[in-house]
């Protein structure tokens, strides 16, 4: 995967990041992946649980030193993470479009989900539309979504600790780390970084949290209508069936009642 020239190695020697611009906590460095050490740090994580706040103090000045925040939930250690950069593909090299028509495809065919998905068929139904604005800076509600996560144990996050990753944008650090946390439905995760820089792109999403299998976004232009929401759950339903199959809401359209005006989408896979 191409990548950014990364600044994190210069905190082995400055853990304080001040020759990055940056005032950071003690923290630790992760080059841990599934085939051993990787050849520089893949991102750097603070050892205390973040707190309202941290995103906001943290996020605008390790951006200008090149790195994007994300919290990681260390319930699970990040040596113990499944991380796969070696097997990762390049986000750019990847049509998003054609990501999910591909898993829309796979899901629906011989008609095993024709109840759940209505109203749409077995064709592939596009895009939903952009909004035709944000409602608020991306940045702005993805700090809020931040700050809403840290300590709140039915977030899906247990432990959020923050994480800077270098990575060209928020969609793409899934990617930049190799995070495997859909291996057993896509194994190549750059092609998940796609479909979020197109959710980026039309919605204002930013990657706020990540777990071994949890993705979390905030959402700046969430759906508006239930037609809207409904073309949003379609892509929601090819990016990760679970998300509805398994959840609370068990149908497209149940699902996409409760994405209208909701600032946070949340993912898992099995």
């Amino acid at each position: 995967m191409a990548t950014l020239p990364n600044p994190l190695p210069r905190l082995a020697t400055d853990p304080s990041g001040r020759s990055l611009g940056l005032r950071l906590p003690p923290g630790r460095l992760i080059d841990t992946t599934d085939d051993g050490p990787w050849h520089e740090p893949l991102l750097w994580h603070a050892e205390k649980p973040a707190a309202p706040g941290t995103w906001k103090a943290l996020g605008a000045p390790a951006a200008r030193a090149g790195l994007l925040p994300v919290l990681v939930d260390t319930a699970v250690g990040l040596e113990d993470w499944a991380l796969l950069p070696g097997e990762t593909s390049y986000p750019g090299d990847h049509d998003a479009e054609d990501v999910l028509a591909e898993y829309w495809e796979e899901e629906t065919e011989d008609g095993g989900a024709a109840e759940e998905i209505e109203p749409f068929g077995d064709e592939w139904p596009g895009l939903a539309p952009a909004p035709a604005a944000l409602s608020v800076a991306p940045d702005t509600r993805a700090a809020q979504v931040a700050d809403a996560l840290c300590g709140d144990p039915e977030s899906g996050i247990e432990r959020a600790h923050l994480a800077l990753v270098p990575a060209r944008r928020s969609a793409d650090i899934p990617a930049a780390i190799g995070w495997a946390g859909p291996v057993n439905y896509e194994p190549d995760v750059a092609r998940v970084s796609a479909v979020l820089r197109s959710w980026e792109d039309r919605f204002g999403i930013r990657v706020v949290a990540l777990g071994p299998d949890t993705l979390v976004l905030s959402v700046a232009a969430p759906p508006a209508t239930q037609e809207d929401a409904e073309a949003v759950a379609a892509e929601h339903f090819a990016f990760c069936p679970d998300s509805i199959l398994q959840g609370e809401e068990d149908t497209l359209r149940g699902y996409a009642k409760t994405l209208l005006g909701e600032d946070t989408w949340t993912f898992w896979w099995d």
